[in-house]
């Protein structure tokens, strides 16, 4: 499967966004039906302003108002099921078995030896069950390779513990295990492989993925340096096989239901986007090769370093440079490569804003002294010219504060993460009629959608944090579902039925360019452009 040619975004608002040529009046009645003609809006938990000050007043119209935007009957979010049939079955190969690795591989049926044992306890049998209640994809784990044994072999366990294993008790066989990714890709054991590795190794297992005639499924970022960029485009567009890269937050149902707000013109002209990331703890800031203030496992006796640095300049083995490969240029793109991307993946799903036309980061290291490279305060500004618009970016490892992800526009601003919120501005002329009769109250959402996505059993910051983002569980239908899991669910359709990827090669470009727009100004302390003539950041 293909997709379209790129188009240069920085100068052309996308025509998947083109703005309707009817005028968003005023009148209540026209915004009603504005809003109740977003597809699935019913999905979703709901909550309408105060309506009057009258309380009689107040409940008459809050009933009236949800039942036009047909939000009174919850309907079902239609969703399409996995084919079970043994043709259909896709073995899958995983490049990368570390944490996240575990994670993706847990979305899509595979419990991990560590994991099952904890579910099995008393106080956790509601979080197995759910667990063994998701779809099951009809896929198992052909192969698995990584350069430090004990991962591989934890990869190679958590293979045998597939949905229908732990269902019948039993165990499925186990995934062959390879040294080198190469030889794993030579396989004709495998259709499609998992590529969970540090960022430095994307690019060329992708290349050499596609060019083995496997489907991928690509952790983020893309790639770490820009002329990387353009060479797995090449092959992936050049392809027929499905590239999926893992932002998941675009299966999460509340973002199509902010980017058809936004097509709608429900909050005026946007000018303005303002997102951030704020985490404070050493986990957050990727020290990790610590656990109870030891360092955790892995030496050069076990531990391929060759491999693992692949391209990396050569330096002599290090436990924190393995495990904290994040802090360094060498093997990633700081905070832009791994918060940002999250960040710019949502507005871009919801905007289709494309590739900005200039970028400008600062920030430093004011407190993580620990030898790092990347910033531990980093913030940028992005220009849209064309779209009249501004996207401000900033982030701190020192500070857990929640500050959102905002949309500002003329008439209302969005705020948007695992729920959805829309307020009218108090000079909006758009609903300057609602705003006076009060209809709306001003300050407060007169618009408010949940994904209901909870954080049962999560204890970690980084997993509420994530969660507050929409990056972990929604629920469809009544039942809590993990982004993951859809997103997964979503790429092995479109291996078996060729329907649509949500994050295939063009805006897996647009989000590598965009990120690595940030690096280079940071690095080089000055304002970057997109050319899209020469396609090249200047």
């Amino acid at each position: 499967m293909k997709d379209k040619e790129p188009k240069d975004k920085s100068n052309t608002p996308p025509k998947r966004g083109d703005e309707p040529k009817k005028k968003f009046t005023t009148n209540r009645r026209t915004l009603v039906k504005a809003l109740a003609s977003v597809p699935f809006i019913a999905a979703f938990g709901y909550e309408w302003s105060k309506v009057a000050k009258n309380k009689n007043l107040k409940k008459k119209n809050h009933s009236r108002i949800l039942k036009e935007l047909g939000l009174g009957n919850k309907k079902s979010v239609a969703t399409t099921p996995v084919s079970s049939s043994p043709q259909d079955h896709i073995r899958i190969g995983v490049i990368g078995c570390g944490e996240r690795a575990l994670r993706v591989l847990r979305a899509a049926g595979f419990l991990w030896e560590e994991k099952l044992r904890d579910l099995k306890a008393e106080n956790n049998i509601a979080v197995l069950n759910h667990w063994l209640s998701q779809e099951d994809f009809n896929i198992s784990i052909t192969g698995v390779c990584d350069v430090f044994n004990e991962r591989a072999e934890a990869g190679v366990a958590q293979s045998k513990n597939s949905l229908q294993a732990v269902r019948e008790s039993k165990s499925m066989p186990k995934a062959k295990q390879y040294k080198h990714y190469q030889d794993l890709l030579a396989s004709k054991d495998i259709d499609a492989v998992i590529i969970a590795t540090p960022d430095h190794h994307h690019a060329q297992m992708t290349i050499d993925a596609i060019q083995a005639g496997k489907h991928v499924y690509c952790e983020k970022s893309l790639t770490r340096t820009e002329e990387e960029v353009y060479k797995v485009y090449d092959v992936v567009k050049n392809s027929n096989l499905v590239f999926q890269l893992g932002h998941q937050v675009r299966q999460n149902p509340i973002y199509t239901q902010a980017r058809d707000l936004v097509r709608k013109k429900a909050l005026g002209d946007i000018s303005l986007v303002e997102c951030t990331s704020n985490r404070n703890s050493p986990h957050g800031a990727w020290v990790r090769h610590l656990k109870n203030g030891r360092p955790k496992p892995g030496n050069p006796q076990n531990i391929d370093w060759a491999q693992w640095l692949g391209t990396a300049p050569e330096v002599p083995f290090s436990i924190d440079r393995y495990y904290n490969w994040t802090k360094y240029w060498d093997y990633a793109n700081g905070i832009g490569g791994q918060l940002f991307s999250h960040e710019f993946d949502a507005v871009n799903g919801i905007l289709e804003c494309g590739i900005p036309k200039t970028c400008m980061a600062t920030g430093g290291i004011y407190h993580y002294n620990d030898g790092r490279d990347i910033p531990d305060v980093f913030n940028v500004v992005y220009e849209f010219p064309e779209r009249k618009m501004s996207l401000l970016y900033s982030a701190t490892l020192m500070n857990s504060r929640s500050r959102g992800r905002v949309f500002m526009g003329s008439d209302a601003s969005m705020e948007i993460g695992g729920d959805l919120k829309i307020t009218a501005d108090a000079k909006s002329e758009k609903y300057k009629n609602e705003l006076k009769s009060g209809l709306i109250n001003d300050g407060q959402p007169m618009l408010s959608l949940t994904s209901n996505s909870g954080i049962d059993g999560v204890t970690s910051a980084t997993a509420k944090y994530y969660a507050g983002r929409g990056l972990t569980d929604v629920v469809i239908n009544g039942k809590k579902v993990d982004v993951t899991h859809l997103h997964i669910k979503e790429w092995l359709n479109a291996i078996r039925n060729g329907t649509p990827v949500s994050c295939g090669i063009e805006v897996s470009f647009e989000e590598a360019i965009t990120v690595i727009m940030s690096t280079k100004s940071y690095r080089e302390k000055r304002m970057v452009e997109w050319d899209p003539i020469k396609r090249k950041i200047v």
